[in-house]
């Protein structure tokens, strides 16, 4: 009975929330196409189909209600099947992403997207929703020594402003300065500014975390953002990884870290100010990342695959 009303639930969030084909759902329960139909029936019929699809909710039992009594998020879990690949993963999280933050973005809001590997999938699984006065801006810079990663900082953001129908703010300026002191002649002119004063009104910021490793390297370690001397410099810090190409430690400290200073994300602090701030995570190699960026008091709403969650929840973590 328990493992039929697992599947039953399975089988109702890959269909309603996350549009996955009855073949698809099939495959991954390993089973058929019939069984699946008749798993969907029996999910409406009892009502958990409600509860399936409206999961993002309840914060109060399960295992959402364990990573918010815990961390202090509203936590949005998506369930997976068993050996998925972190691309797999990624895919299904970014899915449920962008029913989320299509839900949450309304008229005159401004949403802050942070570029990356992780957002770039959310902004590939928007659907459209016309708004009216609404904002996207980028908010970190994206040129490096290789390339002016403007195309591809450009065509994640402007995937944004075309779902909402939203004016685009791009911020024209490297990922990270060479120099500190140049960040901080560049924050004093009025083009930089103006972008500024777009970020600080945030409505909504939506990023991923940045993990040293993984199946799935995080854009910012993969594509010359960073030398070797950078690379060297950060394993001696301590870090784990980064929000918004800030860099943090296990323990989410991150002011005396050398490079922050010339990085041009906003730092846990300023993301703090706004008012939500949805955390996209897919896969076990960004557990430490996302550890600390929850501790650095960066994220109020997490939304990451099932068995990453299980890892993350203190009573169902492995000893």
């Amino acid at each position: 009975m328990v493992e039929r009303e697992e599947s039953m639930r399975v089988a109702a969030t890959m269909y309603y929330l996350q549009d996955e084909p009855m073949d698809a759902i099939a495959r991954r329960l390993g089973t058929s196409r019939s069984t699946v139909s008749r798993l969907l029936k029996a999910a409406r019929e009892t009502g958990l189909v409600q509860i399936a699809v409206r999961s993002e909710q309840d914060v109060t039992t399960g295992l959402a209600g364990q990573l918010r009594q815990a961390y202090g998020v509203r936590a949005h879990v998506v369930p997976v099947r068993v050996g998925a690949t972190d691309v797999e993963r990624l895919d299904q999280v970014a899915n449920v992403a962008a029913r989320l933050l299509m839900d949450l973005f309304e008229d005159e809001m401004v949403l802050g997207v942070a570029w990356g590997t992780t957002v770039s999938a959310v902004a590939r699984a928007l659907g459209r929703k016309p708004t009216r006065g609404g904002t996207v801006v980028q908010l970190n810079g994206a040129a490096n020594t290789v390339t002016s990663g403007v195309d591809y900082a450009s065509t994640i953001i402007t995937a944004f402003g075309a779902a909402f129908d939203a004016e685009v703010r791009h911020f024209p300026v490297p990922a990270f300065f060479d120099f500190a002191d140049t960040r901080e002649a560049m924050w004093r002119e009025r083009s930089v500014q103006r972008v500024l004063a777009v970020q600080r009104r945030t409505d909504i910021a939506l990023f991923g975390v940045g993990a040293l490793g993984g199946q799935v390297p995080s854009h910012v370690y993969s594509t010359g953002y960073l030398d070797e001397s950078d690379l060297g410099a950060l394993y001696s810090a301590g870090v784990v990884g980064d929000v918004c190409t800030v860099f943090l430690r296990a323990d989410g400290s991150y002011r005396d870290i050398a490079i922050n200073r010339r990085a041009t994300g906003p730092t846990p602090a300023e993301l703090a100010r706004i008012p939500r701030r949805l955390c996209v995570v897919a896969g076990q190699a960004k557990l430490r990342p996302l550890l600390a960026a929850m501790r650095a008091g960066a994220v109020t709403d997490l939304i990451i695959d099932e068995p990453t969650a299980r890892r993350l929840a203190p009573r169902t973590r492995p000893r």
